[in-house]
């Protein structure tokens, strides 16, 4: 598969794993991951991973991090030869700010301007419960061609621990890109 850049958000829900665990497998079968991750992304990633600064991110070299402030930065712009945008795990605040097109930050200029060129934006959200606020916005969205794709546990793959749930919920966001990472057993019937 020829190497793709792939835009991925983190923001201030719970489960930055899941973005983390995405970054790797993209490096990993030599796509590049070009990582924005916001301020509330950084609080969760200090709880709930102790990580607190670009350095210490376990997503090796091939990763590029972009300061979330820095609106002048590549990954705003129409012209950057991006392949899709993942904003994984994704807040509802995001989400809210992604649907009504305010682009106060580069994570929301990105998510914009993917949905201006008429790519693929995939936004993982992990809220519970869902309110009729967070289902509206998601709905304008997927009218805007953007897929939401919860990160929902799937009980019939037989999962025997955290990883391998991560591992599907990374495998079905990969699929919206046509990116097949090889990381479960897929249905058979």
């Amino acid at each position: 598969m020829t190497p793709r850049d792939i835009i991925v958000g983190i923001s201030g829900a719970s489960g930055a794993r899941i973005g983390l665990r995405l970054v790797e497998v993209l490096a990993a079968r030599g796509h590049r991951p070009h990582v924005i991750i916001s301020r509330g992304g950084w609080e969760v990633l200090r709880r709930e991973e102790g990580i607190t600064s670009p350095e210490a991110l376990p997503i090796g070299a091939e990763a590029e991090v972009y300061p979330v402030q820095n609106v002048g930065a590549a990954p705003a712009s129409g012209t950057f030869p991006a392949h899709g945008m993942v904003v994984c795990p994704c807040s509802m605040g995001t989400l809210a700010r992604i649907a009504s097109g305010s682009s106060e930050n580069l994570l929301e200029r990105a998510a914009d301007v993917t949905l201006k060129e008429r790519r693929r934006l995939v936004l993982v959200p992990r809220e519970s419960p869902l309110s009729t606020v967070h289902l509206e916005n998601m709905l304008r969205l997927a009218n805007q061609g953007a897929v939401i794709v919860p990160a929902v546990a799937a009980f019939y793959t037989g999962a025997e621990h955290i990883g391998q749930v991560i591992d599907h919920i990374v495998t079905k966001v990969l699929d919206q890109l046509s990116i097949d990472a090889g990381l479960i057993q897929r249905w058979q019937g």
